[in-house]
């Protein structure tokens, strides 16, 4: 992480094939979230829809030349943090991901709260701290979400991150939906 100025910390893509406890959490959420992801896109006047299945999602990711997976386990011991950012790894992204804490906070670590910082128009970015117990799943905006304003539905540009694990080491697995270039 740190040679790419991502924070500090180790992160480890899976590659095909997946393990089959990743694969069916990565299908079983994508189905469930596919018909809200196409809600948002509709809210947003985006003409993007996204179908029922994974295996449809990703058979268009690689079409489009983004092959490789993207699940991966993310390693923080203290000191480790994750600066705020975006997973996009091509022209295609989903516009949810999820989060599953594999070590327990106050236990195995301390600190390394789950950031998500929203920019809000003409105002300054909102930002929440959360701390997950292990396996609790956490799903958020990749991009963009919806938000009501005024005149509609506008465009809130979210980014992710962790803050710095102050003790221990705290391990994470992330599911992205959408394969990289």
């Amino acid at each position: 992480m740190a040679r790419h100025r991502f924070g500090e910390g180790e992160y480890r893509y899976f590659s095909r094939p997946l393990p089959r406890i990743v694969e069916q959490l990565r299908e079983g959420l994508y189905r469930k979230l596919a018909p809200a992801a196409n809600a948002w896109m509709e809210s947003l006047g985006e003409p993007r829809r996204f179908p029922a299945r994974l295996r449809d999602f990703v058979a268009e990711c690689a079409a489009a030349g983004q092959p490789k997976p993207t699940p991966l386990l993310l390693r923080y011991e203290a000191g480790g943090y994750n600066c705020l950012h975006q997973d996009l790894y091509g022209e295609i992204a989903f516009p949810f991901q999820a989060m599953i804490p594999l070590s327990r906070p106050g236990a195995d670590y301390a600190g390394g709260e789950f950031l998500l910082v929203e920019q809000r128009p003409r105002a300054q970015s909102a930002g929440t701290a959360i701390l997950p117990a292990r396996g609790e799943l956490v799903i958020f905006a990749n991009r963009v979400r919806p938000a009501r304003g005024a005149r509609g539905a506008y465009r809130a540009n979210v980014r992710h991150g962790a803050s710095r694990v102050l003790a221990g080491t705290r391990f994470a697995l992330a599911v992205i939906f959408h394969d990289a270039a």
